[in-house]
């Protein structure tokens, strides 16, 4: 790709352990000769890395968290550009988003956006967002100030709390922007003539980092108290993945069933779930590991009997897209039980390759955890079946390949 086609990727927190998708993706851009420099909204606060973390070669460059924290770096920023005509383009879109939103985190994102442009690094000459809230808010202003379009990649949670008014006018000024489930696909062309600027586009999984599982998985069907059913999630701590209602379901489980919960991940209701867990009387056979590597959560999908997930709408509406564990799991043919929430439908049909229960309701998911468990022969059914499914429709190869596409159609456009 010609040097002048350098992508400025602006993301929330980079590196996340909970965003493996964003990774691959960037990695895979950077494979297909595009070159990149990362934007970060905020430093990281995960202690560990993934291994594609290490292989993408772009710059990462980070923009003030808070103002207040970089007074002197935003005022260097706001008299840079106060004379150029860009800043009092922007001006106006910030002003009125401000009286639609007067809140300090509108007021941030429009001095980010003056830093990014002030600083800009790596020359870049195009924009993309992941995420439409937050960051697209950042990379909407900044393309105003420097004249330079932009792109987005919207997602879940991004989508579904922000409000319709402010997503509209995104949608409107960004070239387009994919999402990567038909549930936010749908809204997103609902809030725009421009219909035709809005893509779906799965994040699929790299195959290459889970390979085909060799070995078999047990044969356990809880009968054995020194051999238990094993059970694992992996998920941020956090309202919209359901935990507090799959320790519920599983003080459900009957007493003749022996099993254990492993849970990987970290996230703000962490010490809640463990109380709950306690009160519940299941802190024994629960195991809270914490955030892991990539390498480290394959291993557990290949030790583990069953998946769950209980994903639900949080009140302030919240929720997954298709959250990429599932699509990891069940790579590994380990059936999964989860809701019907959201895009998790798209990847999981009812008792064809895994489990689907409504959200929020404790019964009906222990009743599906129960028949998983005491069924091995069903776990292999749902499991074959899952892995074939993710193998022929989740190649992460197929999302790149239809960014790339997007990238080339522009530049051929500026060409």
């Amino acid at each position: 790709m010609s040097p002048n086609r350098k992508i400025a990727v602006i993301l929330k927190g980079y590196p996340r352990l909970s965003e493996t998708f964003i990774a691959q993706e960037l990695l895979g851009l950077e494979r297909a000769g595009h070159e990149l420099v990362l934007v970060a909204l905020r430093r990281p606060t995960d202690g560990k890395r993934h291994p594609v973390h290490d292989e993408i070669r772009a710059d990462v460059h980070y923009l003030p968290e808070y103002l207040h924290e970089e007074p002197s770096r935003v005022l260097r920023a706001a008299l840079r550009l106060i004379a150029k005509a860009g800043f009092w383009r922007a001006l106006g879109p910030f002003l009125a988003d401000l009286v639609r939103d007067p809140s300090r985190n509108r007021v941030r994102r429009f001095g980010q956006a003056l830093v990014l442009v002030a600083e800009w690094p790596g020359a870049a000459t195009w924009l993309h967002a992941h995420f439409i809230h937050t960051p697209a808010s950042v990379t909407d202003y900044a393309s105003i100030i420097a004249g330079i379009p932009w792109t987005c990649s919207a997602h879940a949670k991004d989508i579904w709390t922000s409000s319709n008014w402010e997503l509209s006018g995104k949608l409107d000024r960004a070239r387009w922007t994919v999402t990567c489930t038909r549930s936010g696909f749908e809204h997103l062309q609902t809030l725009t003539p421009e219909k035709a600027r809005v893509h779906l586009s799965y994040h699929g999984l790299d195959l290459d980092r889970f390979p085909v599982f060799g070995g078999d998985h047990s044969r356990r069907d809880g009968s054995d108290p020194a051999d238990p059913v094993r059970i694992v999630s992996v998920g941020r701590a956090v309202t919209k993945k359901g935990y507090d209602v799959l320790l519920r379901a599983l003080s459900l489980m009957p007493d003749d069933l022996n099993w254990r919960f492993d849970h990987i991940g970290a996230g703000e209701l962490a010490a809640d779930l463990k109380k709950l867990a306690t009160e519940l009387g299941l802190a024994e056979r629960i195991h809270w590991k914490g955030a892991l590597d990539q390498t480290d959560v394959l291993q557990h999908y290949r030790d583990s009997d069953v998946f769950a997930l209980a994903c639900r709408v949080a009140a302030n509406g919240d929720r997954d897209g298709l959250p990429n564990v599932l699509v990891e799991a069940s790579s590994q043919r380990l059936p999964c039980v989860s809701t019907s929430v959201s895009g998790v439908p798209e990847l999981l049909t009812d008792h064809q390759n895994g489990l689907l229960v409504p959200p929020d309701d404790p019964r009906a998911l222990a009743l599906a955890l129960e028949q998983l468990m005491r069924d091995p022969d069903l776990r292999r059914r749902l499991g074959d079946a899952a892995e074939q499914r993710v193998r022929a429709e989740f190649d992460h190869h197929s999302s790149v390949s239809q960014l790339i596409g997007l990238f080339q159609s522009e530049w051929s456009k500026a060409s």
